[in-house]
């Protein structure tokens, strides 16, 4: 846990702490067309090519804490007290609404407790999830390693959507339906092979990369430069910013020109990003590229950085997952759509909502399984027992039996003026480009937490 001196720096950091490269899917052999070609979605509780996710049902008992005969309390972690985002708030109250209309979990209607973790609080949210939540699904924290412990210690599964700290990545009684990066592969390769490689051969040799400085982003950052020395690059130019911001780039901006860079990653506040590629613009440097990571994949970057954006190439890599605007290439997506409009009309569709969603329909499908005795040790191996999880087609496929198993798509959008668009990356198999090379990392970049960690077992989970 971070000395008190760490907290205090911690409790200065913005957005920037909080942002994650790190959206990663599998392929199983199949594309998103080929998932959806018999899609169920036209009785409640289908979703894409899943069916009966939701039903109503006649259960009598209440098995363990959190679930009783009519009713399933979930926990939902968020930070939104200090980041304002409500995108695991949405997804909770979307999805939730939607099941329960259908019937619920084989008649238990799901209640959604969101445990705003407010970046700094998430020991005290665990502990309120120990004693009332059944799991915690469709959310994250970016300190959720200050509260993993507390978790197995009292055997607590988690479906979240996303994943910060190496303590718990990959921890275990967690299930990722599309959320985690990989512990130990990089989830990029791909991307950052086409990169330097193909795409943009000349930018190989010289590479940047700008950090928030926070102990999330900078382990991202080291992460990335020892992938991109692998695929074939060069990092000629690596410097911090403050996790609070920038005043004035123009020295960041400088610094990038006269190292001759042409290809820059950029880890932390997409706003912070947007004022960089304007000072860049602003002195005509154009760079082959630029990585704003899947945080930035949102409307809020694309107004941000509307005076640069026909300057900069931004590209991003949402590694398997459909992008939001491919609504007639996906039915999986069309009916998101159509259920966040019902449900939240005034909700933004992000990445992160897929991450949610997914997560919530892997929980839910599991659950359902179950039936009347709904145990937490029956939903996770139900749920681990998924070896083509795709969301009902939301993203590509991915081996939940091998918690271990590689990534093996990826996918990129581009940033125009008019939105953000399908990039040419040569996509292979539907609207995603498989098979790709892959990457084990080398460097210690820390250990997920286990049972055993904190004296317990998977036998102990009832």
């Amino acid at each position: 846990m971070p000395g008190e001196g760490e907290i205090l720096k911690l409790k200065r950091t913005v957005v920037a702490a909080i942002a994650l490269a790190m959206l990663a899917a599998g392929c199983a052999g199949r594309s998103t067309s080929d998932q959806e070609a018999e899609p169920h979605a036209a009785e409640p509780g289908n979703f894409g090519d899943l069916s009966s996710i939701c039903h109503e049902g006649a259960t009598t008992s209440a098995p363990t804490r959190g679930v009783t005969a009519t009713e399933i309390k979930v926990g939902v972690f968020s930070d939104i007290g200090f980041t304002k985002q409500s995108e695991f708030v949405d997804a909770a109250e979307v999805f939730t609404s939607w099941c329960n209309a259908a019937g619920g979990i084989n008649g238990r209607k799901i209640l959604a407790e969101v445990r705003d973790t407010n970046l700094m609080e998430v020991r005290q949210r665990m502990l309120d999830a120990c004693r009332e939540d059944f799991v915690l699904v469709g959310g994250g924290a970016a300190l959720d390693g200050l509260g993993v412990k507390d978790r197995l210690s009292c055997l607590l599964p988690e479906f979240p959507a996303q994943v910060s700290q190496a303590q718990n990545l990959q921890s275990d009684l967690q299930i990722t339906a599309l959320a985690g990066t990989y512990a130990h592969y990089e989830p990029y390769f791909g991307f950052r092979s086409w990169l330097l490689r193909e795409a943009y051969p000349e930018s190989a040799g010289a590479v940047g990369i700008i950090t928030g400085d926070s102990p999330v982003t900078k382990v991202l950052s080291d992460k990335a430069a020892e992938a991109i020395r692998a695929a074939g690059g060069t990092v000629t130019y690596s410097d911090l910013y403050p996790a609070t911001g920038v005043s004035d780039w123009t020295p960041y901006a400088q610094a990038i020109k006269n190292k001759g860079v042409k290809g820059l990653v950029f880890y932390g506040d997409y706003r912070q990003l947007a004022k960089l590629e304007d000072v860049l613009t602003s002195i005509d440097y154009k760079l082959d590229w630029v990585d704003p990571t899947n945080n930035s994949y949102n409307s809020q970057f694309l107004e941000a950085a509307a005076q640069s954006i026909q300057k900069q190439n931004n590209v991003i890599d949402l590694s398997g997952a459909v992008p939001i605007e491919a609504v007639e290439a996906s039915p999986a997506m069309k009916q998101m759509h159509d259920i966040y409009t019902k449900y939240a009309p005034d909700a933004e569709l992000t990445l992160n909502s897929v991450r949610a969603f997914s997560a919530w329909l892997l929980f839910a499908k599991a659950a359902t399984r179950c039936g009347d005795q709904l145990t937490r040790r029956c939903v996770v191996e139900a749920a681990g027992n998924e070896s083509g999880w795709s969301g009902g087609g939301l993203h590509t496929a991915r081996d939940l039996s091998d918690k271990d198993a590689a990534p093996q798509c990826f996918n990129v959008v581009q940033a125009t003026p008019s939105g953000w668009k399908q990039a040419d990356f040569k996509p292979d198999q539907g609207l995603f480009r498989c098979n790709i090379a892959l990457y084990r990392y080398i460097g210690n970049y820390g250990s997920p937490t286990t049972l055993a960690d904190v004296g317990k077992s998977f036998n102990d989970v009832e």
